[in-house]
């Protein structure tokens, strides 16, 4: 059996070895038109920030890693031009040498990712212009940073790596101004949490712009639709990212609701022999069971095993995604998980909400407020989602929230649940103890 997977980086790479480790005998090949594969992208802004010292540790298996212990083939600088179907053959092309030829396939895995969303703004082709998807427009941004020294930087887009390289040009001495079209930061924050990353943002001094596009770029600045000039030597468009799927859509593969590969738990698509998973793929979502396109790292992994699963003879299948994120945001945390309020409220659900604002640990060896907004569902007490903005511990909370919400706790759950208590780390009753006891009293009041 020959396995060929198009891209190598999370998913690719995790359905190539889980592929080796259930059929020894199977011929596997990995293309990716990049230089380098299996990276750790979110790793990328704490190198530009110089966090991060050595880049290389952001790359530490290549294609020989591959070779010398899966006996995976993986070909950078390849680019799979075309698929057909009915040939089970494949159309490559070598782009260090231009050399073009074809490849066949019994079972194809298409893994191929996204790309940065160029917006239509006029100069975003100039040198200081940048968009970071990869390990080398990390490499590209870094060496400008050095050589070019800017002062002023203009990050369009609110998202989490607009966010995290905020938090890096400023530690490298920057004058920082964000520009987000829509009407608040952080898209996938209720707008009432949004607004404390805000606050937290102009209090570390740095500009922000909401509800404003920008329109043009020139050699010296932002100019916004309405007029407003923002000086700029650096400026980083962070807009989002879109599936590659043309290759996919070319051979007759479908495309879902959000434009990304349509495939069912199993990573099948409407072809026979023919799978997708990672960043190029919609996913059901966990609690509305509706396709989403969420492009994260951790899903990229799982769904690329299952992958790797099915194509040899496996039975494993992806149950859904909550849309789990974090980031660090100077000596912040913000964490958000399941359905936001607007969210529930489009999905059709009675929605009850509360925030609950509690340290993290006790006061006397240092607790400090975090602030939790509580999702839920009236009818069924199920706990829908939630959004944390704090420091330390954070994580942990989330996690706690993530793992509830996965096996369907109620709001009353939260309380039950025998967590760890010790003054460093907790107060006595959790802050997850006390959003489910906000939260059932919310809705207990309704109901009298």
């Amino acid at each position: 059996m020959r396995i060929v997977i198009i891209g190598g980086v999370a998913a690719g790479t995790a359905a190539a070895a889980k592929a080796r480790r259930n059929n020894e005998e199977a011929e596997i090949i990995v293309y990716d038109k990049d230089e380098d594969i299996s990276y750790s992208g979110c790793g990328i802004p704490y190198f530009i920030g110089g966090e991060l010292k050595d880049g290389a540790q952001l790359t530490p298996r290549g294609p020989e890693f591959f070779k010398e212990k899966y006996n995976i083939e993986v070909k950078t600088r390849h680019e799979v031009l075309a698929a057909d179907g009915k040939t089970k053959s494949l159309q490559i092309k070598d782009l260090s040498t231009g050399r073009e030829y074809e490849d066949t396939y019994d079972k194809l895995i298409f893994a191929t990712g996204a790309r940065s969303v160029m917006p239509p703004i006029i100069g975003a082709e100039l040198e200081q212009v940048f968009t970071l998807r990869n390990i080398r427009d990390m490499y590209r941004i870094k060496s400008f940073l050095d050589e070019r020294h800017p002062k002023e930087g203009v990050i369009v887009g609110s998202g989490f790596i607009g966010l995290e390289v905020c938090e890096s040009l400023k530690a490298l001495g920057l004058k920082v101004t964000l520009v987000e079209r829509l009407p608040s930061v952080t898209p996938g924050l209720d707008v009432d949490m949004a607004t404390y990353v805000e606050e937290y943002l102009e209090a570390k001094e740095v500009k922000v712009y909401k509800g404003v596009s920008a329109k043009e770029i020139t050699g010296t600045a932002v100019i916004l639709e309405d007029g407003t000039e923002i000086p700029a030597d650096f400026v980083l468009l962070s807009t989002g990212v879109r599936p590659n799927t043309e290759v996919a859509a070319a051979m007759g593969v479908e495309l879902g609701e959000t434009k990304a590969i349509k495939v069912n738990r199993q990573m099948m698509t409407n072809l026979p022999d023919v799978y997708a998973c990672g960043d190029c793929i919609e996913v059901p979502h966990l609690l509305t069971e509706k396709p989403v396109y969420r492009p994260l790292g951790t899903t990229a992994n799982k769904t690329g095993r299952i992958a790797g699963e099915v194509v040899t003879g496996g039975d494993l299948s992806y149950r859904g995604v909550l849309g789990t994120g974090i980031f660090r945001l100077f000596e912040k945390t913000i964490g958000l998980t399941g359905l936001s309020e607007k969210e529930a409220e489009k999905a059709g659900y009675e929605v009850v909400v509360c925030h609950n604002i509690k340290p993290n640990k006790v006061n006397y060896l240092g607790g400090e407020e975090m602030i939790i907004k509580g999702v839920a569902d009236r009818k069924s007490k199920r706990l829908l989602g939630v959004q944390i903005f704090g420091g330390e511990g954070v994580d942990k909370r989330l996690d706690v929230f993530v793992t509830a919400i996965s096996f369907k706790a109620t709001v009353d759950d939260l309380f039950h649940l025998d967590l760890a208590y010790s003054p460093p780390y907790s107060t006595v009753k959790d802050p997850v103890a006390y959003t489910g006891q906000i939260l059932e009293g919310e809705i207990n009041k309704e109901q009298e």
